[in-house]
C-alpha cells in the first residue's frame, strides 16, 4: 500500500520549474529517504504534499487523500518537523505539549512523557531559551506523541551536531514502529545507517527511487590499470559515470554494476588492461558521482 503517491506533480514559481511530471511512490512501513543538492526541489516537494503550497499540475494522495484536501483528520495522523520549523517561542516545553494534546485524538500522555525524558527536554524552559537542537527535539516530541502513520521530516539535522542527531535518529527510529517516514536530508551518513529506500531528485525532476540495498549493489568505483596511456572507448557507455584518467590509471562509477556481465564489459572495452578494481560505495561517493554528471551534462 503506498502510503504517498504523486502523479506528474509540477510545482513552478514564475519562470522557475522547482518539481517537474514527479512520479513518486512510498510505501507502508518503508523509510524513504529523499535526496539531492541543494535547490533540487525536495523542500517545494515535501511542501507541495503537506498542502502547504499547491501543485502547478499533476496531482499526489496523501494516506489516500488528495494533497490539495488534507484536513485535520488527515493531519492528525501526520507527524511533520522541518529545518525552519515555527514554533510558539513564548511557550514552555510542557505548556507546548499541553496545548497540542486537545488537537490529536490519539495524543499519548504516557508516551509522550517518555519522549521528553528520552529527548532530556528542559521541560519548564520556554522554546525561546533553547537551542536550535533542543527545538527541533521538542518539534519532534511533540509530532510523535499522537503515533502519527505518516513521519514527514525536511532537513531535521542541518547545523545540528553529531550528539543531537544521533539522539533524534536514535528516537526516531525507536519511536516510529509501523510508521511510514519520509526524510530529506543532506546528512548522507546517516541516512545510509537507517533508510530502507532513497530517491535521488536533481533539477526538480526524480533520477531515481528505490530499495537503499539496490542502489548499493548497482553503484561501484571502477580502476583499471594500464602499462601505457589507454584510450577511451567510443561511444563512452551510458551507465559510466565520471570517467577520469591519469597515466597509466583510469577511474570511473559504474551506474549499472552486475556481478556477471560487467567485469567481462570492462576487459572487451579495454583489452589492455593490466589490472581491474572493482569496489562497493558509500552513499555520499555515490551521491558525488550522479552530482558530478549531471553537471557535466549541463
Amino acid at each position: 500500500m503506498s502510503v504517498v503517491r504523486t502523479r506528474e506533480l509540477s510545482k513552478s514559481f514564475r519562470h522557475t520549474h522547482a518539481v517537474e511530471k514527479l512520479n513518486l511512490e512510498i510505501e507502508e512501513g518503508s523509510i524513504f529517504a529523499l535526496v539531492g543538492p541543494n535547490g533540487a526541489g525536495k523542500t517545494t516537494t515535501i511542501k507541495t504534499l503537506m498542502n502547504i503550497l499547491r501543485p502547478s499540475a499533476g496531482s499526489a494522495e496523501v494516506l489516500g487523500t488528495n494533497s490539495r484536501r488534507l484536513g485535520p483528520a488527515q493531519f492528525s495522523q501526520i507527524g511533520y518537523v522541518s529545518e525552519n520549523q515555527e514554533l510558539p517561542l513564548w511557550m514552555t516545553v510542557d505548556y507546548l505539549m499541553s496545548w497540542l494534546r486537545p488537537f490529536y485524538p490519539d495524543w499519548d500522555n504516557a508516551w509522550a512523557e517518555e519522549l521528553l525524558r528520552q529527548l532530556d527536554l528542559p521541560r519548564g524552559r520556554r522554546l525561546r531559551e533553547l537551542s536550535r537542537g533542543m527545538r527541533i527535539k521538542a518539534a519532534l516530541a511533540s509530532s510523535l506523541a499522537y503515533h502519527p502513520k505518516l513521519i514527514v521530516l525536511d532537513e531535521p539535522f542541518a547545523g545540528l551536531d553529531s550528539l543531537v542527531r544521533d539522539e533524534l535518529i536514535e528516537a526516531l527510529l525507536e519511536r516510529c514502529a509501523g510508521a511510514t517516514v519520509m526524510i530529506s536530508s543532506h546528512d548522507l551518513a546517516e541516512i545510509e545507517t537507517f533508510s530502507s529506500h532513497i530517491g535521488y531528485l536533481d533539477g526538480g525532476c526524480l533520477r531515481f527511487s528505490e530499495e537503499m540495498t539496490s542502489l548499493a549493489a548497482r553503484f561501484r568505483e571502477i580502476q583499471i590499470t594500464f602499462d601505457e596511456p589507454p584510450s577511451l572507448p567510443a561511444p563512452w557507455p551510458q551507465g559510466w559515470l565520471d570517467p577520469t584518467k591519469s597515466a597509466a590509471v583510469l577511474r570511473f562509477v559504474d551506474s549499472q554494476f552486475n556481478a556477471d556481465s560487467t567485469p567481462a564489459e570492462i576487459r572487451q572495452a579495454f583489452p589492455s588492461a593490466r589490472a581491474v578494481s572493482i569496489n562497493p560505495m558509500a552513499l555520499r561517493a555515490i551521491f558525488v558521482s550522479l552530482a558530478k554528471s549531471a553537471r557535466k551534462a549541463a
